[in-house]
């Protein structure tokens, strides 16, 4: 029997493409997130709490991606944290200011946070695949 249902246009993108287009999406839902927090409630740009907030946020994003993807394709687990990560990656390597200010803490719990998401991931989608063929 064919199924009749649409494709989702993200089925056919790799694990690669996904992790990008997750680290774009984060950091576009980072800056939005921010600039309209920030316009809407008046809150200085320098604002410790605020920044702490959309840190989270952009990390919570990136956790879920590479979950999701890595429960699609089991074997990407070794490459998609680091991929959706990358813009966390250069800014510490480049940025000199990184690790005195307080929140490379931040961002680094949400590599490991990240990474712990896509073992789980990757843990997940494995099983589902040996339950699927074995029956």
């Amino acid at each position: 029997m064919k199924s009749t249902g649409k494709k989702s246009l993200l089925m056919d993108v790799p694990s690669w493409g996904l992790a990008l287009l997750t680290m774009v999406l984060a950091f576009v839902v980072l800056m939005i997130v921010s600039d309209i927090i920030v316009i809407a409630f008046n809150i200085s740009d320098d604002s410790t709490a605020a920044e702490l907030t959309f840190y989270i946020l952009y990390n919570l994003i990136i956790a879920a991606g590479c979950f999701f993807i890595c429960r699609k394709d089991y074997k990407s687990v070794w490459y998609v944290p680091v991929l959706c990560n990358l813009l966390g990656i250069f800014s510490a390597l480049a940025e000199p200011n990184f690790w005195i200010s307080s929140l490379w803490i931040i961002i680094c719990s949400g590599w490991i946070v990240s990474l712990a998401a896509a073992f789980a991931g990757s843990y997940l989608g494995k099983k589902n695949l040996t339950q699927n063929i074995n029956g």
